[in-house]
């Protein structure tokens, strides 16, 4: 039995269930908003006993994301805190869970860290932008001299899900405007990075051993040729060098993982430069648009166990 740890919005979770329902492949769909209403239990006794539903076994754990329940609460600090005992219950659940995991849940938190990434990249050999992060304003006015052309991306989150439609945060160029008035500006938490010429943008899935690469080309398009995000775009199948598909693979291991989903970017001079991983990054599009099974490998590493 396979649990899939997911919410009702997770569109990727339902390309993948419905290849489980045509194959027969036993699941259960944990959605996390549901939780309340999910029969989840944990029994601390001699044997350490859980269930989902009534399910207490489980061979393998697809986690893919996790949603809190909306709350009919008011008041903000009651709210905070069933919102934080929420949490914590799903995390106690998966910290108990004796199964394969893709991927291990705290390894996912931990190999989001962007720095991290660039660190452990770099150690296995990669090509990485110079990068800033910094509270210091004249620090990123001397990166800007050093460099000229130079980006701005956010730590963590793309995204931002206030009131109406969600809005996306690109990676944009930091132009001399902005330095001029760099004093008018707060300076919170973000990555700032060299910008790398690009020739092609790669996406890498990694999946166990196995890779697959598409790229893209973004700079045809004056929109997209900061972050291909801003527009739709077509992807096709890629031929990785070996010697890069090998250092995907490793990075991926030695952060703990499964799955990845690392940005790679292809320059004029035939180098590549690696930005970073999505330790639980989309995929379906890819698949749909070149082919590439990428729902195969996974599905064999939940089942292979």
């Amino acid at each position: 039995m396979i649990l899939v740890v997911t919410h009702k919005q997770d569109y990727t979770a339902d390309f993948l269930i419905n290849k489980f329902n045509q194959r027969g492949i036993a699941y259960y769909r944990l959605n996390c908003e549901d939780i309340m209403s999910s029969m989840i239990s944990v029994k601390a006794n001699l044997q350490f006993q859980f269930s989902v539903k009534g399910i207490s076994s489980f061979s393998s754990v697809w986690f893919r994301r996790t949603s809190l329940p909306a709350l009919n609460v008011a008041e903000a600090s009651k709210l905070s805190f069933l919102k934080s005992e929420f949490d914590s219950f799903l995390k106690n659940l998966f910290s108990v869970t004796e199964a394969k995991w893709l991927s291990d849940p705290w390894q996912v938190y931990r190999a989001e860290n962007k720095l991290l990434q660039l660190k452990i990249a770099r150690q296995l050999g990669f090509s990485i932008p110079e990068t800033l992060v910094t509270t210091d304003k004249a620090e990123v006015v001397s990166f800007y001299n050093e460099f000229a052309n130079i980006i701005v991306k956010p730590i963590s989150v793309t995204r931002s899900d206030g009131e109406g439609e969600p809005m996306f945060i690109y990676t944009s160029r930091v132009e001399k405007e902005h330095i001029d008035r760099i004093d008018q500006f707060d300076l919170t938490p973000c990555i700032f990075q060299r910008e790398i010429e690009k020739l092609l943008e790669i996406r890498v899935t990694v999946v166990g051993d196995r890779v697959f690469a598409a790229s893209v080309d973004s700079q045809n398009q004056e929109e997209t040729k900061v972050d291909w995000r801003r527009k739709p775009l077509s992807f096709s199948m890629f031929e990785l060098p070996e010697n890069i598909a090998s250092k995907c693979i490793c990075l991926v291991k030695k952060l703990g993982l499964l799955f990845g989903a690392i940005d790679i970017i292809l320059s004029p001079d035939g180098s590549y430069t690696f930005l970073e991983i999505n330790p639980n990054g989309q995929w379906v599009w890819i698949e749909k648009e070149t082919g590439l099974l990428i729902s195969e490998a996974i599905i064999s590493e939940l089942t292979n166990v």
